[in-house]
């Protein structure tokens, strides 16, 4: 079993940053392949970004590439999102998520066993 604790949300303006964390706990945090999900509204979970256990391997979605970075600390069992250039359609719940091998290719929610209860990021003036 692992558990998962998103923290950082808050209101941005267009423009800036914040950066997310996810601590994680029971289960060999390298072992697991983390990743960040987002879901606005009356929209669908979307994938945003995910690690593999050793940090080597990364992949982002298309509308964040370049604005987004996401990392881990093993050391820490923590993971981050370190968003710039925040626009007003970033806005959602942001979720981690972590699956139980240490490399997946994988944007499908799924094919993650485990979930944070989220955390809300809103960019707006």
């Amino acid at each position: 079993q692992v558990q998962l604790v998103e923290s950082g949300g808050g209101l941005v303006q267009p423009g800036g940053s914040l950066r997310l964390s996810c601590a994680a706990s029971g289960r060999t945090f390298s072992s697991t392949t983390m990743g960040w999900f987002r879901q606005a509204p009356g929209k669908e979970r979307e994938f945003v970004a995910r690690i593999s256990g050793g940090g080597a391997w990364i992949a982002y979605a298309d509308s964040v590439k370049g604005r987004f970075t996401i990392s881990r600390d093993n050391a820490k069992n923590t993971m981050y999102l370190q968003m710039n250039s925040l626009k007003p359609e970033d806005t959602a719940g942001y979720y981690c998520a972590a699956a139980r091998t240490s490399y997946l290719q994988s944007t499908n929610t799924a094919d993650y066993d485990y979930w944070g209860q989220g955390t809300q990021v809103t960019v707006s003036t």
